[in-house]
This record gives structure tokens, sequence and C-alpha cells, in this order.
């Protein structure tokens, strides 16, 4: 099943908004609502990755200055703007 654009946006503001703790949810979903509409189509999906990311690895990426471990260059491009966002 392919997920049209407003579906996938829907999904991933969901995800955000209901991840288990309500300080991560709080976090989330403010980041995920300041930047979703500015992304093209495979952003979001990167972005949909982003967000299914566990707790800890969020709060670790938050905290480092240089997420070395990841390649893709739409991945870097998002953790920097989590790292940034306040």
């Amino acid at each position: 099943m392919t997920l049209n654009k407003e579906d996938l946006k829907n999904k991933i503001i969901y995800r955000a908004s209901y991840r288990g703790t309500k300080e991560m949810d709080i976090l989330m979903i403010a980041f995920v609502k300041s930047l979703i509409n500015d992304l093209d189509e495979s952003y979001l999906k990167t972005l949909d990755t982003f967000v299914n990311m566990d707790d800890e690895t969020l709060i670790f990426l938050k905290k480092k200055e240089s997420p070395t471990d990841y390649k893709d260059e739409k991945m870097l491009n998002i953790i920097e703007k989590f790292q940034k966002f306040n």
C-alpha cells in the first residue's frame, strides 16, 4: 500500500504526538509541525523514519554535535534541524 502525501503527513503527525513520554510528545509534535508543510515526499519519508526512532536515540541526537552514524543526507538534514529546534 502506498501513501499519498497527505496520508503520510497525517501518519507522521500522529506518531509524533503519541510517542510514549509526554515530554517527547510535546517536543516532537512542535518540531514536526514546524517543518512538515515545507517538505517534499522524499523528505517526508525520511521524517517518518526519524519520528519512529526510539526516545533514547532522539535524546542522544539532540545533544550530539555531529551525528556521524548517518550517511543519508536527508536524515542528516532533519537531525540538524532537530538539534537547532528549541
